[in-house]
């Protein structure tokens, strides 16, 4: 085996995820370099100078494995394999290296609770029948009924729809996604040695760190009984199980310098804070801030709900707006309803990009402003809506298992727009686009705002900057300060102040001798109009 490679660039210190700007990159939509209409990595190794120049500290790729994308790549067939739509292991070897001698980190994507139908596992599983060694890694089990024609539980899906299927054997396995998702059974111990040799390969490779998809249902019950809502403990969510999976990872992790951050929905904030304990997970997603409505008070709570469940764990927080399954920040401050949720997404909500636009500009400082890592989306920089897609274009899974109620995800996946002249906004060459882009997409084109002081480019990039120059604006204290009813005012450093106005009118702002940056102009009397946002020197 290669000697382990150190994921820190020269210069860094090794706790540099503590107060990191990380970049999410889905490859299919991100730049096309091949000119086939999908996003690859040549595609981000062209723009590689331009994240650089925006100040990231690391980029997290979603799965850019091998993969059927029967659920945009989180239906992994072979770890070990880059997915030939992207490019293969050596341009991700190179990608790596080239980001790395930018400065730029790079984290990969892991998916333990499940791998796709195609993986050669379950293709084995699927030929050796009913109480084989093979089907022993999945959760295979006889139907309930005179025939077995029922499914062995009622489990509810994470999509809609059920959560098993039948194979020609009249077996049944377990899906908590979709059918060409099947989850493995980390009871096993292959299980875990499969995925253990994994993330040494990529760590290898030079990658920084890792996120875990779905972090928190790998492990089931055994008995896999009826679901009972308010069952404790739950029979696939949040198990204990889970904390000795991860304390095996962390042990891997630190012989190579590498971090984890962990993709977990919990509501118990005790709960969510043993996956931060120093020897599990480094980070983990912060959910209730980035589904928090535009409102005040709801984001103070949620600002200091999540600095208070970190702090008995020493961890950092982590920060995020928008990510791949989540309706685009411009787009959701626009509609009456500023929170997110998967259950209440519909076609056809009205939307005010221009209000939108301008609380997702105050939104960007105060999230740059908060203690802690912060995660940036592809094309939030760039101030893009969410796109409506035609209904015989859309590839989203979630949007069929639902009966073509929910529009599905891919109205925050369209592919990026790099040069406003050029044929698809500059996406990749005069071949359509995996998904379609909306009409007037090139008018968000990162060529027309780098030369705009006034675009939402302009704006990440100079508060990338400064966060960068100012050790205070990464992780470390926050206090909050008096402030009226409906303004949100911190400090962050002895001089340094963010105050972010959600009331309806003007705010007074407090004594400061700069201002450093605004998320809009101050009116006539020097008071931060409504929804804006504002970094002073005091």
């Amino acid at each position: 085996m290669a000697a382990p490679q150190p994921a820190t660039p020269p210069g860094h210190t090794d706790d540099w995820w503590r107060g990191a700007a990380i970049y999410q990159v889905y490859p299919r939509s991100f730049a096309d370099g091949d000119g086939d209409g999908t996003g690859d990595l040549a595609g981000v190794r062209s723009r590689l100078p331009y994240l650089a120049e925006l100040g990231v500290d690391a980029i997290w790729f979603t799965p850019w494995y091998l993969s059927p994308l029967a659920d945009g790549g989180y239906d992994v067939a072979d770890y070990r394999t880059i997915d030939p739509a992207f490019g293969d292991l050596a341009e991700a070897e190179q990608l790596i290296a080239e980001a790395r001698g930018l400065g730029i980190r790079t984290i990969v994507d892991i998916v333990p609770n499940h791998v796709s139908d195609q993986h050669a596992w379950f293709r084995a599983a699927l030929a050796a029948g009913p109480g084989s060694p093979e089907r022993k890694l999945f959760h295979f089990r006889p139907g309930r009924g005179e025939h077995g024609e029922l499914p062995p539980n009622d489990w509810p899906s994470q999509f809609s729809g059920r959560t098993w299927t039948r194979v020609e054997d009249g077996e049944w396995y377990l899906h908590l996604f979709t059918p060409q998702q099947p989850d493995l059974n980390w009871a096993h111990p292959a299980v875990r040695e499969e995925h253990e040799e994994v993330l040494r390969f990529w760590f290898e490779r030079g990658v920084a760190g890792v996120r875990i998809d779905s972090a928190a249902l790998p492990a089931k019950d055994p008995e896999l009984p009826e679901f009972v809502e308010g069952r404790d403990p739950h029979p696939y969510i949040d198990r204990d199980d889970l904390h000795e999976i991860y304390r095996s990872w962390r042990r891997i992790a630190d012989e190579y310098g590498g971090v984890f951050v962990g993709e977990v929905w919990l509501p118990d904030s005790e709960r969510f804070a043993r996956y931060l304990r120093p020897d599990e997970l480094h980070t983990a997603f912060n959910f209730s801030f980035l589904s928090c409505p535009w409102d005040a008070d709801r984001l103070r709570a949620a600002i200091d709900d999540t600095l208070a469940e970190h702090a008995p764990v020493g961890a950092p927080a982590t920060w995020v707006l928008c990510n791949h399954d989540v309706t685009r920040t411009v787009t959701r401050y626009g509609r009456q309803d500023t929170g997110f949720d998967f259950a209440t997404k519909t076609y056809g909500t009205p939307t005010d990009l221009r209000l939108g636009t301008r609380r997702a500009r105050a939104a960007a400082l105060l999230t740059l402003a908060l203690p802690g890592s912060v995660y940036l989306y592809q094309g939030e920089e760039l101030g893009l809506p969410e796109a409506e897609i035609p209904r015989d274009r859309i590839q989203d899974p979630m949007h069929f298992r639902s009966g073509g109620t929910d529009p599905g995800r891919d109205g925050c996946r369209v592919p990026l727009p790099w040069t406003a002249d050029a044929p698809y906004a500059g996406f990749g060459s005069a071949v359509e686009p995996w998904l379609p882009q909306p009409e007037g997409w090139a008018t968000y084109a990162a060529d027309q705002q780098a030369d705009d002081p006034h675009s939402m480019l302009s704006l990440y990039r100079a508060a990338l900057e400064l966060r960068r120059a100012d050790p205070a604006l990464g992780d470390g204290p926050l206090g909050w300060l008096p402030s009226d009813d409906g303004v949100l005012t911190f400090r962050r450093s002895p001089d340094l102040i963010c105050v972010v106005n959600l009331a309806d009118g003007p705010a007074a702002l407090p004594d400061h001798t700069d201002v450093l940056l605004s998320s809009g102009p101050l009116d006539a009397d020097g008071r931060l109009p409504s929804d804006t946002a504002v970094w002073l020197r005091s």
